[in-house]
Formats: structure tokens, C-alpha cells, sequence
């Protein structure tokens, strides 16, 4: 069985806060949170499930309050939006008002349409005036 576009895809990271790192994905980018999972007295984890309604690609934050598996991003954790036009500023005024920083890119080939921001985890947000082609993802 190969996998179909159509099936779901769901990045999972830890967050140290979860309500900070949603406020940036929410508030600032303007995803929806699809599922909330408080922790149960068993011991689960809380887990904030947030997309676009409909979207077959979703991120899942998992609270780690107690830095058990602290997240730990590198330069190169980055995930993309393509936007095919001008990133709008107003987008990039809200994702700072909602906890993220304006980092320059490890490589300077993302500095050249690009804007990028670290949400409050440290994880990489770049936001790209390009539009996605498979032959030119970089």
C-alpha cells in the first residue's frame, strides 16, 4: 500500500508551553485548533491538534510542561508555507505579537523570499513568497 495525497499527515513536536506555542500558530498564522486533549490523571500528555479545517496536513503540539523530551529544534527544523505572492506584514506583525522572533536563515538561499520566525518552542516558521514547485522546493 503506498500512501495518496489524500491521506493525513500530521507533524507531532513537544512544547514546553502549549498555550504560547498555540498563540502563535492560532493567533499569528491563523490555523484553528482541531482537537484539545487535556492530560488525564493516568498520565497522558495534553495535546493541541492545530490545521485548516478540511487540510490533509496537520501539527500536533504535545505538552511537556516538565521538559521530559524538551524540544529540541536545530537551524534546519523549518516548516514552509508557501504563499505564492507577497507574504502580507500584517501576518508577520501578528506572529511576533503572539510570541514569535525574526531569525535570519541558516542558509541564505531562505533569506531571498523568505521570511523566518521561531515560535515560542524555537521551532522554524518560514514563510515564502514563492509558489511551491517540487523542482525548486529550496
Amino acid at each position: 500500500m503506498r500512501p495518496a495525497t489524500s491521506n493525513h499527515f500530521l507533524l507531532a513536536r513537544p512544547s514546553l508551553n502549549l498555550e504560547s506555542t498555540e498563540a502563535f500558530w492560532v493567533d499569528g498564522l491563523g490555523l484553528e485548533v482541531l482537537y484539545r486533549r487535556n492530560p488525564a490523571p493516568e498520565g497522558s500528555h495534553a495535546i493541541t491538534t492545530i490545521g485548516w479545517p478540511g487540510a490533509a496536513r496537520h501539527l500536533e503540539l504535545v505538552g511537556d510542561p516538565a521538559g521530559e523530551t524538551p524540544a529540541a529544534p536545530t537551524e534546519e527544523d523549518l516548516l514552509v508555507h508557501y504563499f505564492d505572492g507577497p507574504v502580507d506584514l500584517e501576518v508577520i506583525d501578528r506572529l511576533v505579537i503572539a510570541g514569535g522572533t525574526g531569525v535570519p536563515a541558516r542558509n541564505p538561499c531562505w533569506d531571498r523570499w523568505r521570511v523566518t520566525l521561531e515560535d515560542p518552542d524555537g521551532y522554524r516558521l518560514v514563510l515564502s513568497s514563492r509558489q511551491w514547485e517540487s523542482t525548486t522546493a529550496t
